[in-house]
């Protein structure tokens, strides 16, 4: 094989290469060189998760650009027509359209990639995503479009999730299969940390601005600029992963491990209980997720205790004890398992669940122990969230199974948690938030009890 190539599924040459990004620019191939591209150089896991990190830190900076939005502006700015609380949750409802529209974009970008290959996907769904990310940033408020304001709104987000759908480009599921098999949960934890990692920027930047400028100036400008960092983010992590994922060396490592996209409809007739139980299996993690961060944000602008900014310093240690809890869940999976780390995180949650009313509920320093403990457990249980169970997929459909497993965890588990918990806690008490995320550890233990039985039997 000539590494001056990018191989599509069967080997052909990639025809979704943009001109200039030639699997001989990358290092270590020349160009007219006959030798196979892993004699060249065989990739090492180490390099297949740098490619997993620049994709995720990107991604999860976007995540939280827009959840901080949604409660610091949204609600005044695109519904300033109801009161405060009713103007987040509908902030929120928006919110989770991306949540939504991200397996649908899957769908739509697998078949893209059957019929044009990997790169023209990726260029298709990152072009789609920075421009909905800077059709936001540009977006007039509702005192001059009127209800066209928030109709905007949503469909830029709904194509900002249809477009996230259409950015997965398998790299997880390739480090995966290339990590040794001894040090599994520590390469699965590398690719997670890009949501600390994303966090802390996004949150770094809002609180620069939120406290730096004066509340009138925020609203009209200032939280446009993190819009505008996202999408030049956007730009160059596209030719970023470009350049990895088109080289010669990871198109043949693709066709060795069978990463192509399956048909969806044949993944779920004959494997579609693994797409349930790894989305449950990864339940607690997620919907904790949202809670220690847009929702709690949200609990301290409506019913405030503290100041926004010294939230955000919160938040900001939160995600660094996130990210040491993390590279512990590494350490801890490779010695009792993956799934094993997290069952016992899920029952950690679980118990964590039932102190959330006296500590949302006790004041600034119940609030800071809540998101500093809650951010600990998140890091060791969400290092080892993403992909638990996709080992259980058959070969040939590991790489769609992992696109739909992960849409549907975020979907069940992270897309409404911000809606319903404000909800629910606003309505009926805090209480019920406790009996949400309680939920949420139940099935994580149901599915992995599940999936145990079933690989055994």
């Amino acid at each position: 094989m000539n590494t001056t190539q990018t191989l599509d599924r069967y080997g052909a040459p990639d025809p979704g290469l943009p001109a200039g990004l030639s699997a001989g620019s990358s290092a270590g191939s020349s160009a007219g060189s006959s030798e196979p591209a892993d004699a060249q150089h065989a990739l090492s896991p180490d390099e297949i998760a740098i490619g997993v990190l620049i994709g995720r830190v990107s991604e999860y900076f976007d995540y939280f650009v827009y959840g901080f939005a949604s409660v610091l502006v949204f609600p005044s700015l695109f519904f300033p027509f109801e009161r405060p609380l009713e103007g987040t949750l509908w902030s929120f409802t928006v919110f989770s359209f991306a949540f939504i529209a991200r397996p649908i974009g899957s769908l739509v970008f697998l078949a893209i990639q059957r019929r044009h290959g990997r790169g023209a996907k990726l260029v298709t769904a990152l072009v789609l995503l920075g421009t909905c990310t800077a059709g936001i940033a540009f977006l007039p408020g509702y005192a001059v479009l009127g209800h066209w304001s928030y109709v905007l709104l949503a469909a830029f987000r709904t194509g900002q999730g249809f477009a996230l759908g259409g950015a997965w480009d398998g790299l997880p599921s390739l480090l995966a299969l290339s990590a040794p098999p001894k040090h599994r949960g520590w390469y699965a934890m590398m690719g997670q940390l890009g949501a600390p990692i994303g966090f802390i920027i996004a949150c770094g930047l809002f609180a620069f601005l939120h406290h730096s400028l004066q509340p009138a100036d925020f609203l009209d400008w200032g939280w446009r600029y993190p819009f505008f960092v996202a999408f030049a983010v956007n730009v160059v992590t596209l030719f970023a992963r470009l350049r990895l994922v088109m080289t010669g060396e990871f198109q043949a490592l693709f066709a060795q491990r069978e990463l192509h996209p399956e048909k969806a409809g044949v993944l779920l007739r004959e494997q579609g209980y693994v797409v349930i139980l790894g989305a449950f299996g990864a339940l607690a993690s997620y919907a904790l997720f949202h809670l220690v961060t847009v929702f709690a944000l949200s609990w301290i602008v409506l019913y405030p205790r503290q100041s926004i900014s010294q939230f955000f310093r919160v938040e900001i240690v939160g995600a660094v004890l996130g990210a040491a809890g993390m590279i512990l869940s590494g350490a801890i999976a490779d010695r009792i398992g993956r799934r094993s780390t997290l069952a016992v995180l899920a029952l950690l949650i679980a118990v964590f669940s039932g102190f959330i009313p006296r500590l949302l509920g006790g004041g600034s320093w119940g609030q800071d122990v809540f998101l500093l403990l809650g951010f600990s457990l998140l890091g060791m249980s969400y290092g080892q969230a993403a992909g638990s169970m996709n080992d259980w997929f058959a070969p040939r459909f590991r790489y769609t199974g992992a696109a739909l497993t992960s849409d549907l965890a975020w979907l069940i588990g992270a897309g409404f948690a911000p809606v319903v918990a404000l909800g629910l806690s606003a309505h009926f008490g805090l209480g019920y938030v406790s009996l949400y995320l309680l939920s949420g550890s139940v099935c994580t233990l149901a599915a992995l009890a599940i999936g145990h039985r079933m690989r055994r039997g």
